[in-house]
């Protein structure tokens, strides 16, 4: 019915965070960096990734919740928000299914950021720092 709100609202925040950390990288990097520094991936790119799950997410939700009539073009929008027994069932939907789906995209991305972490951390071959 409406689960599809949950992780547009978290993409909505992740978003608003995304464009502040890159602010505050951009000032940051305004000093010289060296060639280490340099070959990181920004962490705003990071929540970049994020944002493009959630907002591809929950638009594919959104399509699909259209296609079964349970959002409409005119108000109060979502079916289920015209009958208090309906509007019920809605928010327990949101507050199960629309949380989960939330939090196991976030824990996908993650273990996302976590093999990015890994793999920036191994030594580059050809730069005199490999492991012997």
């Amino acid at each position: 019915m409406a689960c599809f709100l949950v992780p547009a609202t978290e993409a909505a925040v992740t978003t608003i965070a995304e464009h502040v950390v890159k602010g505050k990288e951009e000032r940051a990097n305004k000093k010289k960096l060296t060639l280490s520094e340099n070959s990181k991936t920004p962490f705003s790119h990071k929540l970049k990734w994020l944002n493009h799950m959630l907002w591809g997410g929950s638009a594919l939700l959104a399509f699909e919740h259209i296609w079964h009539g349970e959002v409409t073009p005119w108000f109060p929008f979502l079916t289920a928000a015209g009958n208090p027994e309906d509007a019920m069932a809605m928010l327990h939907e949101m507050a199960t299914t629309g949380v989960a789906m939330a939090v196991l995209v976030t824990a996908v991305w993650a273990g996302m950021v976590a093999v990015s972490n890994v793999i920036e951390k191994r030594p580059v071959i050809g730069t005199g720092k490999e492991i012997q």
